[in-house]
C-alpha cells in the first residue's frame, strides 16, 4: 500500500488566523502544535531564505512530539540553488539540521528547488550531481522549473542518482514544465503552486523589485475547484502504484486555500470520507462540510 503525506509549504502565515488558525488565540497555543493535529507533513520554507537555529529546530521537534507519523521536508537555502555559492560552513549548516530531523526520525527529506532559468545541459546536470554527492544521507527531491528536464537523459540521470524528480503544477507560461507526473524511484512529491496566470505574469514584470508579502504571495493566490482536483486524483493515481509513497504539497498559502485543498485532497487521495478539521476552516470554504466529520 501506497503511504501518502499530504500538507503544505509553511505553517507560519498570519492571514491563516481566522480562516485556519482561531482568533483569538489562547495563552500557550502554537500554530505548529495545531497544524500537526491535522496534516502528517509540512514543507518548511524559512530555511531556503535563513540558516535557520539548531534550537529552533529542536523546537519543531518538541511541538510535533504528540504526533507519530509527522515528518519535515526541508528546502534548501538559495545559496545552493539560485545563488549557487556556498562553503563548507554552509554545507555544515544545513546537514546539522537535517541530522537533528533525522535522527529524531521526523525528516522526510531534502527539497532542492532551482529557478525556471536552470534549463537541461550538462552543467545543470553536474551541479546537481554535485549536491546529490553533498547531501547523500537524505532523500532528495530535485524541482526545475523548465521544459527542457523533459527528456530521456535527464529522466536517466534523476534515477541513477535516486533522486526524486518533483513534479509541480503552475501556470503554464513560456517553457513553464507541464503537470505530469514522473516518477524516478520509490517516492513521488508533487508540489502545487496554483494556476494564478494573470499574478504569475505580474509577478515576472516585478521580478527584483521590493514588494509587500501581499504582493510576493499574489502569484499563489489560488483555490483549486473540485473539478480539477478530481483530474489531479486521477493523475496522481495513475502513477501512485510505482512508488511506495506520495507526497503532496500545497503551495497555494494565501488566505489558507492551501490548507482547504490539502483536506480535499486527503478525501480523494486517501479515501477518507469524513475528514477530522477545525471549525474554522469549515466556516472559511463552506464545501468542506460535506468531509468534514463535524
Amino acid at each position: 500500500m501506497v503511504k501518502f503525506y499530504i500538507g503544505t509549504a509553511g505553517w507560519s502565515y498570519k492571514d491563516w488566523v481566522p480562516n485556519f488558525y482561531p482568533k483569538p488565540q489562547s495563552a500557550g497555543f502554537d500554530w505548529l502544535q495545531f497544524y500537526s493535529h491535522y496534516f502528517n507533513c509540512v514543507e518548511v520554507n524559512s530555511t531556503y531564505y535563513a540558516y535557520i537555529s539548531p534550537k529552533v529546530v529542536q523546537g519543531w521537534i518538541k511541538k510535533v512530539g504528540d504526533t507519530d507519523e509527522f515528518i519535515f521536508h526541508v528546502k534548501l537555502h538559495q545559496d545552493f540553488t539560485h545563488k549557487r555559492k556556498y562553503d563548507e560552513q554552509n554545507i555544515k549548516a544545513v546537514r546539522y539540521n537535517l541530522d537533528l530531523l533525522k535522527n529524531a526520525e521526523r525528516l522526510g527529506g531534502l527539497l532542492i528547488q532551482f529557478p525556471y532559468s536552470f534549463a537541461f545541459n550538462n552543467a545543470a546536470v553536474q551541479y546537481i550531481r554535485e549536491l546529490r554527492d553533498i547531501f547523500p544521507d537524505y532523500n532528495c527531491f530535485v524541482e526545475v522549473r523548465h521544459s527542457s528536464w523533459r527528456n530521456k537523459r535527464a529522466l536517466e540521470f534523476f534515477k541513477e542518482a535516486n533522486i526524486t524528480f518533483c513534479t509541480i503544477d503552475q501556470p503554464q507560461i513560456g517553457y513553464a514544465i507541464p503537470f505530469e507526473p514522473v516518477i524516478t524511484n520509490d517516492k513521488a512529491y508533487i508540489r502545487f503552486h496554483g494556476r494564478n496566470t494573470e499574478a504569475w505574469k505580474r509577478s515576472i514584470n516585478n521580478y527584483g523589485k521590493e514588494q509587500t508579502y501581499e504582493q510576493r504571495s499574489e502569484r499563489y493566490k489560488y483555490l483549486y475547484s473540485p473539478g480539477e482536483l478530481v483530474e489531479i486524483q486521477q493523475k496522481i493515481k495513475a502513477v501512485q502504484e510505482k512508488v511506495k509513497e506520495v507526497h503532496v504539497i500545497m503551495n497555494n498559502h494565501p488566505q489558507a486555500e492551501g490548507v482547504a485543498n490539502a483536506f480535499e485532497l486527503i478525501h480523494l487521495l486517501e479515501g477518507i470520507d469524513k475528514i477530522e478539521m477545525p471549525q474554522t476552516i469549515v466556516k472559511a470554504f463552506p464545501r468542506l462540510k460535506e468531509i468534514s466529520v463535524n
